[in-house]
């Protein structure tokens, strides 16, 4: 009796092993550890959070964190990193003024969400002690909203709004600074009626007067 050789046993394909705990590595638990870092950083500060309260808030075991972070500073660096890289929609109303006054709009809501006022705070704080945090927060806060500002310069030039080869760092920081003063460092609670439209038509006519 001849035997067909797919019934005979063959040897099993090697697989190759996956890095140890990426089969377990669910999303919704990656999310769930994200949205509790930002809430224990708000409500502790950075000092005082630790991976056990980040763990409990998130509902996790602890070695679920340590698993995708080997330690509160790297998942903080990662966390805020991803938000540099995310950056912020480019405006496209057709005008200076226009653009400016969206990007102030989103800017200005995303720094006042209640969670963001507590934590920019705090890290910059920790940052004058940690040069990592100091490199992401940089990153965070001046790349992602350099990358929208520098498009709506091109766009603006482009148009004819602006005259070409001005002072590109000059007009970033007349664009960003602002509105970085007044919600990050003065942190006022509330922007005056008529603020942003009034910064956008002043910016605008700060950037033409380059």
């Amino acid at each position: 009796m001849t035997t067909d050789a797919a019934d005979e046993p063959q040897p099993r394909p090697r697989r190759r092993r996956a890095p140890a705990g990426a089969a377990v590595l669910r999303e919704d638990v990656t999310e769930a550890i994200r949205t509790a870092v930002f809430e224990e950083l708000a409500a502790v500060g950075y000092a005082r959070m630790s991976i056990e309260g980040i763990a409990r808030r998130a509902g996790v075991g602890k070695t679920a964190v340590y698993r995708r972070w080997r330690s509160k500073l790297h998942l903080v660096l990662d966390l805020v990193s991803a938000l540099a890289v995310q950056g912020l929609p480019a405006p496209d109303t057709g005008s200076l003024e226009g653009d400016l006054r969206l990007l102030y709009e989103v800017t200005s809501r995303a720094l006042r969400h209640p969670l963001a006022s507590q934590i920019i705070p705090d890290l910059q704080a920790e940052a004058a002690r940690n040069a990592e945090i100091a490199e992401a927060l940089r990153k965070t806060l001046r790349e992602g909203q350099d990358s929208v500002a520098s498009s709506i310069l091109a766009a603006a030039t482009e148009r004819g709004e602006l005259a070409a080869g001005l002072d590109t760092d000059l007009a970033l920081d007349l664009i960003s600074g602002p509105l970085y003063w007044r919600a990050v460092v003065i942190r006022s609670p509330k922007l005056p009626k008529g603020h942003l439209a009034a910064l956008a038509r002043a910016t605008a006519a700060g950037l033409r007067a380059l």
